[in-house]
């Protein structure tokens, strides 16, 4: 239910930057459907274990997700995130020193 996650890559910096830990958790969706906004985990044939946030929910359940940069891979790239492929939401940001 609960995952240590280390940050690759900038595709959602300034927020989190490459070596940052995230912590994720399914908890939070047990009580709640994930919305715009949230930050997830979730894993991407082709890409592997990737995070970022939820732009926008689609009426089947899918969720589109976008990095912070125009040129991170996000949805636009490789389409909707079904929800059984989500590891969770990042409940927790610790900083690289």
């Amino acid at each position: 239910m609960l995952k240590i996650l280390k940050v690759g890559g900038d595709s959602l910096s300034p927020n989190f930057e490459n070596g940052d830990f995230v912590l994720v958790s399914k908890i939070p969706f047990l009580f709640r459907h994930p919305a715009p906004g949230d930050v997830i985990a979730f894993r991407q044939p082709g890409y592997g274990l990737l995070i970022k946030r939820i732009e926008s929910i689609n009426p089947d359940g899918e969720v589109n997700v976008i990095g912070t940069r125009p040129e991170s891979v996000d949805s636009r790239v490789f389409g909707a995130v079904r929800q059984e492929d989500m590891v969770g939401k990042v409940i927790w940001h610790i900083r690289k020193t």
